[in-house]
């Protein structure tokens, strides 16, 4: 067994904090005082006592940023009209319907604003909806017009965002991507505008009486007057919330700690000015908080009374490789990926992992607390922090296509990591003309694999690729129970469609077939389902229930 320094010597605090909305009790949660952190089981994450519910209340699923999920969705081949299914309309980008402390309840975050939908007796129904400050949302029949089109040309794509959405950028479509509800149900949302903001129910025991903003903050005074690698401003990324109920929220350009009622005097740490951070967080129970830039892997340390770097406190940093700028859908010439937290339980490699920014990238796995003793750095490697790291082949045959990369966080459940490849033919500077062109006017990307850690020999090996299947923009997921990681693609025969494939030898054994609706493109959005095993698709013309019924 390898012994390993501690992050952090401090317990998770269970202090009570006043709900904030009326009528915060609910069948999950009847007190305010949040029960302790639960322990892990060795395959994934603790539950955050300050989130609604063990899986869903955040943007990649759970605080770990596990992409993995429970709910035992079925094998097998199924045909389902996406104009038929429960839907609600909003978008462009759904990237997530999030849990509400309530099974009866999920909160949709789309770039459009948020939604409060019913999603019992194997429903989907709209109950009440709010737009985001300065957002002018786009009409569901102004949605409808565009993706009810067959694409032949980019040109016909930009001139239906332009004419019916009055555009939208990817700067704009940014909106709500890494958010996450609290155990009293209120949603904190980010904005392009560097503003975040707290939306809840206006009676938690009426929710049809509507939504409300219950506060806000903005960020701009804090953050730096300079451009981004991007070419954009500095915004607000993303959140994640410690285990002792703190928002740390991530910026372009570093971390900052709040307290989730958003008072008092936030704490801030900046990075290098010739960094970029494009994607969001993932924290642990003891107070770590995994973020990386475009260049180097961070891990700080929330303290439970301040932000540290200090290796004393367990914080690191570790550079990783890097490289160009890909034509499509990734953004940025680091990680397309937020790190996802491995190894968990007594005994456990603790591990984080993302996939880095070389050409052909990399899986590379940091020990995330101590590096064990003995331990070889790897030849390559930037850093010894780096446990190892491995070439992403994703089935492709040679002669490579010019870039193997990603814009996904890395699937995790256990030891196993599943990473997608996701650059195609195409190429557009607005994302969001990218991701609707590709597939039906652009050649898909294909390709994926997926690796397994081998704790003895501190490696990676390749468990198996599939260079024939295809990923287009949508992040992929993993169901445990039924033991098969679903990805979002498009192919001339059947259209769009969500595969299926078996975790431990990568046969495709689920297809959700949706055909050539526009509908059937998840659009930067998550895969998720429902206990029952019916599939939550968060389209680009907003989440529909698609029932799996032969």
């Amino acid at each position: 067994m390898r012994k390993y320094r501690s992050s952090l010597g401090i317990a998770v605090l269970a202090a009570a904090l006043a709900c904030a909305v009326p009528g915060c009790g609910d069948d999950r949660s009847n007190s305010s005082d949040p029960s302790p952190a639960v322990s892990s089981t060795g395959h994934g994450p603790a539950k955050n006592p300050y989130l609604a519910a063990e899986k869903y209340a955040v943007t990649h699923l759970d605080p770990g940023q596990s992409d993995s999920f429970a709910d035992p969705v079925p094998r097998g081949t199924f045909r389902v009209d996406p104009q038929q299914m429960p839907r609600v309309a909003t978008g462009p980008v759904n990237i997530i319907t999030l849990a509400s402390p309530s099974e009866k309840y999920m909160w949709i975050s789309s770039s459009s604003g948020v939604r409060y939908v019913d999603v019992s007796d194997r429903g989907f129904r709209e109950v009440a909806s709010m737009d985001a400050p300065g957002v002018q949302p786009i009409p569901p029949h102004a949605l409808d017009e565009v993706l009810g089109q067959t694409f032949t040309d980019t040109a016909q794509i930009q001139n239906a965002i332009r004419d019916d959405w009055g555009g939208a950028t990817w700067q704009r479509i940014a909106n709500g991507v890494y958010g996450l509800v609290d155990k009293d149900n209120r949603v904190y949302y980010t904005t392009q505008n560097s503003e975040l903001v707290v939306f809840g129910l206006k009676n938690n025991d009426k929710p049809e009486e509507g939504i409300q903003i219950v506060k806000s903050f903005d960020f701009e005074p804090l953050l730096g007057a300079g451009g981004t690698s991007l070419g954009i401003p500095e915004s607000i990324v993303g959140v994640n919330m410690t285990y002792d109920g703190h928002l740390i929220v991530v910026s372009s350009r570093g971390l900052i700690a709040v307290d989730r009622e958003l008072s008092g005097q936030p704490q801030q740490i900046r990075f290098g000015d010739d960094e970029t951070i494009s994607n969001s967080i993932a924290v642990d129970e003891k107070g770590g908080i995994y973020v990386a830039s475009d260049k180097i892997m961070r891990k700080v340390v929330w303290t439970g009374s301040k932000l540290s770097t200090e290796e004393a406190d367990g914080a690191w940093s570790a550079p990783y490789d890097f490289g160009r700028q890909p034509p499509a859908v990734k953004l940025g010439i680091g990680t397309g990926s937020t790190p996802t937290l491995m190894g968990f339980g007594e005994g456990s490699d603790e591990l984080v992992v993302i996939t880095d920014g070389a050409d052909h990238m990399k899986l590379v796995a940091f020990w995330r607390n101590e590096i064990p003793q003995g331990f070889q750095p790897k030849t390559g490697t930037k850093s010894n922090r780096i446990a190892d790291q491995i070439e992403v082949t994703a089935g492709l045959p040679d002669p490579k296509p010019e870039f193997i990369q990603s814009e996904q966080s890395v699937v995790v459940h256990e030891y196993g990591a599943f990473v997608v490849q996701n650059i195609g033919a195409g190429g557009n500077p607005d994302r969001l003309v990218d991701v609707l062109a590709n597939g039906p006017v652009d050649e898909p990307p294909h390709g994926m694999q997926r690796f397994e850690w081998d704790p003895a020999a501190d490696k990676w090996t390749s468990a198996w690729e599939r260079g024939d299947v295809v990923s287009t923009s949508m992040v992929p997921a993993v169901s445990t129970e039924a033991g098969v990681v679903f990805v979002n693609g498009y192919s001339k025969a059947d259209g769009w469609e969500v595969t299926g494939l078996d975790w431990k030898n990568g046969e495709t054994v689920h297809r959700t077939i949706f055909g050539q609706s526009n509908y059937g493109n998840g659009a930067y959005a998550i895969i998720e389902a429902f206990p029952n095993g019916d599939l939550l698709f968060n389209s680009v013309g907003g989440p529909f229930r698609a029932k799996l019924d032969k």
